[in-house]
């Protein structure tokens, strides 16, 4: 048995025992008080059927939620991704229970369940994570750059200095010239480079056994939604611009409407509060109406709840938020931007068609063109409809440099579907509450576009 074929078996046998161990509660609870107590109709058989549901719900939320990434995530980000996933899956089967039974059976049980789960939960996400820094050793780690990005610096900020222990930085020509510097390695980190010196190194490490993490660059993005075709007896890929089907986008756009407006009939009474609460402070407007840009560069006027004074921009000039630590937002400001609430009003910006529940941000056309003047394929991002939520505002941060956001913008262009969108909708939930994806841009960064053409310029940002 491999080293690698014995880390993914226990990795795996470690993610199955926590599956199972948090399913136990809710299934013993359905079968011994909810299926007795309520009569529901279900044998043996259909007692399995739904323990099934149930494992499969938490594993899907589970992954969504990057619950079992034991070895990438601290301890307090596996628990509340867990605590994320047990609940979305104990409310899901218990509006099933509503369903079956046509009543509000008792909340009780399965708040006890979810207690129960919770502790489990926790335990698990704390002995999981130290049992695989007990077992695995630090993997030997190289770094290899063109544009240095600060990766060692980035291993140390995630807590990942326990997995990779970094023996060799080197820029990619001195690594082509000598490659060997690899041969002691186990993961190998490749930091924008180009596919010339990439292919020669990838190809070196696959041939050896070696894992590799390779930071894009945009052609690489681009070929990721190419599509393998068969001509002239030749393997051959076509790459073309973002054209999703004409049945995606109908039922896409069908599905922006009705989440929209039930979001706006949920929402109505915090729509109400809120605004009152913007009024009485300082007696400005409650809305805030400005330029973007959604697909194809049309411009449109973007509602937000006002979270800046009246005059944030009183000499008429774009100026970039630097997060919460503005000093042009309000106190109330302040507080529905930590909670994302001054997006609500967006919800009429997607039933008017303008934008929809997942794509890129919607940018100011000013912001818009100074990056596109550093780096003409910014405007890649315009292929799709701009979104309230997307896959660069779930896993960038605030502070994410825009050539980074374009890459993620791209990702989600080149494999569009709707189990993606809804994906992305529950991992946005996620970082409601995590104060990492609103932190601003601090003191010293540099907040310019960086593009691939200007790489002396980013070496110097940058190392």
């Amino acid at each position: 048995m491999s080293s690698r074929f014995r880390h993914d078996l226990l990795l795996r046998m470690v993610k199955v025992g926590d599956v199972l161990l948090v399913a136990i509660p809710f299934c013993a609870c359905w079968h011994y008080y909810y299926n007795r107590m309520l009569n529901l109709p279900f044998s043996d058989r259909g007692q399995i059927l739904v323990d099934f549901i149930y494992i499969t719900l938490f594993a899907v939320f589970g992954r969504t939620y990057e619950a079992f990434h034991i070895s990438g995530n601290r301890v307090q980000e596996i628990f509340y991704s867990q605590s994320l996933s047990i609940f979305f899956s104990d409310l899901l089967m218990y509006l099933v229970l509503i369903l079956l039974t046509r009543d509000m059976p008792e909340m009780e049980p399965m708040l006890l369940v979810f207690a129960i789960q919770e502790g489990l939960a926790l335990a698990w996400s704390w002995l999981s994570n130290k049992w695989y820094y007990w077992v695995f050793p630090r993997r030997r780690s190289a770094i290899i750059y063109d544009v240095r990005l600060g990766m060692e610096e980035l291993i140390h900020q995630y807590g990942l200095a326990r997995k990779f222990d970094v023996t060799v930085a080197a820029d990619a020509q001195s690594c082509i010239r000598d490659i060997s510097m690899l041969e002691e390695a186990e993961v190998v980190f490749l930091s924008g480079i180009h596919s010339h010196d990439r292919n020669i190194i990838l190809k070196y490490c696959i041939l050896h056994d070696i894992d590799v993490y390779v930071i894009p660059r945009i052609g690489d993005t681009l070929m990721d939604s190419a599509r393998q075709v068969h001509m002239f007896h030749l393997p051959m890929l076509r790459v073309r611009r973002y054209n999703p089907t004409p049945e995606f986008v109908l039922v896409k756009r069908l599905f922006d409407i009705v989440s929209a407006a039930l979001l706006l009939i949920l929402t109505c009474p915090l729509f109400l509060v809120t605004a009152a609460a913007i009024k009485m402070e300082d007696g400005g407007p409650v809305f805030y109406r400005q330029r973007r840009l959604t697909k194809d560069g049309r411009e449109f006027d973007i509602i937000k709840f006002r979270s800046m004074r009246v005059d944030a921009e009183k000499n008429g000039e774009a100026r970039l938020s630097t997060g919460l630590n503005d000093d042009r937002i309000t106190r109330v400001g302040s507080f529905i931007r930590k909670l994302r609430i001054d997006e609500l009003p967006q919800l009429l910006n997607i039933l008017s068609g303008s934008m929809s529940v997942v794509g890129p941000r919607p940018e100011r056309p000013e912001i818009a063109a100074q990056y596109e003047a550093q780096m003409p394929e910014f405007r890649l991002r315009l292929q799709g409809k701009a979104g309230l939520t997307g896959y660069a505002q779930v896993y960038g941060k605030y502070n994410t440099q825009p050539y980074d956001k374009l890459q993620m913008d791209l990702m989600y262009f080149a494999h569009p579907s709707l189990l993606e969108d809804m994906r992305i909708i529950f991992a946005t939930i996620k970082i409601l509450f995590l104060p990492e994806s609103t932190e601003g841009i601090k003191d010293g960064q540099t907040t310019a576009m960086e593009s691939e053409k200007s790489v002396d310029e980013m070496k110097s940002k940058r190392e």
